[in-house]
């Protein structure tokens, strides 16, 4: 398209463009292989000489289609479709890091990638420091070896609901020479764009907002294309040399400021597989045709629960970026100030067990293991998403034992309301 559509516009229209009698919606190309003429042509693409579709594993139009959309929301030059917003998460830090290297991730992040950092990663020799956002830009600096290849945090923390200050990332972590890898899954590209902050490479769990409706498990990782990789090519030799299990092409330098996502795609998308299904891919997309529309009532409910809970003498604490006494409201302000998103991190007045007697009396909130889509829902992580850590663990991952983490979904919010109300009247 000529002209550069707006975000709303953006969630309909990008990514697949119909021709003269082909259909309005997103074809579903649900096939695993795709023929061609002659051997000749096969093998150029298998040596990435020519772009085209010979196995879904590597590319699918249907999933491409949509990692075009999420791509131009962003502001990118390239995205990659995943199975999961773990597997973007992966992929986001594999793709530059290898056993020996080391990077820095924010402590405030979602359990399932605290712990892919710290265990999981560990086991392949890939090492982290777990910082504080509000760290000093001391302590950040301190946290800095020869061998760190980028930065991690998430725009908004899960389930924490801390706003992460991604310029001053951005500055410090360029500073180094490495880039700023942020997770924009609870604000969406509708209400941050961390490009426009200095992030350079931004990850999704899809399952969540972009999808809005709990229908499919999915990720995204997009990039920038601004990040200078050749400027510390000796920092970064899998995208900066030559790839032997590619006859020695070299990323950088064949596809320029594609370099990045072709190596995700071209060398571990195909060697560990963490692709879509094209009928998720389906999924998402029509998820993302209503995701402006969706944000802005999650925004406007979330705002009216946390107000009402602020004020309720039977909550000890509220965290929503949107309140005026929020410690993150000015960074809100900053980065998000049309809205940040649907979740709430609070506490209760007495212990975990009033927090479970409080989620077990509501009726219409669903008790559910997932977060952001179109229903109410609420989980405590010390006993459910994040039971895997220590109580030394939760405090460095800035979650309480009695933190509740409720998002606020898009039905009558007077009705999300009443059923948060009636809860408290049981304890």
């Amino acid at each position: 398209m000529a002209k550069q559509l707006r975000p709303g516009s953006l969630c309909i229209h990008a990514g697949w463009e119909p021709k003269n009698g082909e259909p309005i919606e997103l074809p579903i190309i649900q096939s695993t292989t795709f023929k061609y003429d002659n051997s000749e042509e096969m093998a150029r693409l298998f040596d990435l000489e020519k772009e085209g579709y010979f196995y879904t594993r590597l590319a699918n139009p249907t999933n491409d289609a949509v990692a075009r959309k999420i791509c131009a929301l962003e502001g990118g030059v390239g995205a990659v479709l995943t199975s999961s917003g773990q597997a973007a998460n992966f992929y986001a830090v594999f793709n530059i890091c290898e056993a020996g290297d080391h990077f820095i991730t924010s402590n405030e992040i979602y359990g399932g990638t605290f712990n892919l950092f710290g265990v999981t990663l560990k086991k392949l020799g890939i090492s982290c420091t777990f910082v504080s956002p509000d760290a000093t830009d001391a302590e950040l600096e301190a946290a800095f070896r020869p061998n760190t290849k980028l930065v991690f945090g998430e725009t908004i923390s899960n389930p924490g609901c801390k706003v992460f200050d991604i310029e001053r990332f951005a500055h410090i972590a360029h500073a180094h020479g490495v880039p700023l890898v942020i997770d924009n899954t609870f604000a969406t590209p509708v209400n941050c764009r961390p490009f426009e902050w200095g992030a350079d490479i931004v990850t999704h769990s899809t399952t969540k907002y972009m999808d809005g409706h709990a229908t499919q498990v999915g990720g995204c990782v997009v990039d920038s294309g601004r990040f200078p990789w050749l400027d510390y090519a000796d920092k970064y030799p899998g995208l900066c040399s030559p790839d032997e299990s590619y006859h020695g092409l070299t990323y950088t330098k064949a596809f320029g400021k594609m370099g990045y996502t072709t190596k995700l795609v071209a060398q571990l998308m195909r060697d560990l597989g963490s692709i879509p299904g094209p009928q998720n891919a389906f999924l998402l997309n029509l998820g993302l045709e209503t995701l402006a529309l969706r944000m802005r009532q999650h925004c406007a409910n979330a705002l009216r629960v946390a107000q009402f809970l602020h004020d309720d003498p039977r909550v000890a604490w509220v965290h929503y970026a949107g309140l005026e006494d929020d410690e993150s409201h000015a960074l809100a302000q900053k980065y998000m100030p049309q809205g940040t998103c649907g979740v709430i991190a609070f506490g209760l007045k007495g212990d975990r067990a009033t927090a479970i007697r409080w989620m077990d009396s509501l009726e219409m909130i669903n008790i559910v293991t997932h977060v952001a889509d179109s229903r109410t829902c609420v989980l405590h992580p010390a006993s459910h998403t994040h039971r895997q850590l220590s109580d030394e663990q939760l405090r460095e991952a800035g979650v309480a034992p009695d933190l509740i983490r409720l998002s606020v979904g898009i039905e009558d919010v007077d009705d999300i309301l009443d059923d948060i109300r009636q809860a408290l009247d049981r304890l």
